[in-house]
């Protein structure tokens, strides 16, 4: 792994745990589309890293399928599951001080924006 991509990773999977920990999102939504935008991951291969990182606490099962097609990258998900603990920690710390309504209007825009990036990319 160059010092470049663990940079990358490091960056994905701190912003993933951030959005985890404060909107309840990331994996799916954060670091799939980062892997594939950012270091030129398949769509499957960017699905199955971002299960593997997160293998013990959702994605045991569907791991293994992913594993069995060689569409896991071990290092990168080893790399976002060590980040990734640490934003998801500091962003629930940040999140726990919102008022829910303001919370619950950041989450859709965030919904929104993802949904619109996914309709009309290529």
């Amino acid at each position: 792994m160059r010092m470049s991509e663990i940079v990358i990773l490091i960056l994905i999977g701190f912003l993933g745990g951030i959005l985890s920990g404060s909107l309840g999102v990331g994996g799916a939504i954060i670091v799939v589309p980062a892997l594939v935008y950012f270091l030129g991951m398949s769509q499957h291969a960017a699905q199955g890293t971002s299960i593997a990182f997160m293998l013990p606490p959702v994605g045991f099962l569907a791991a293994i399928n992913y594993a069995k097609h060689d569409y896991i990258n071990w290092k990168y998900a080893a790399v976002l599951s060590i980040i990734f603990v640490l934003g998801a920690y500091l962003g629930s710390k940040y999140s726990v001080n919102i008022p829910a309504r303001t919370l619950k209007k950041v989450f859709g825009v965030f919904m929104l924006l993802a949904a619109l990036r996914l309709i009309f990319s290529k």
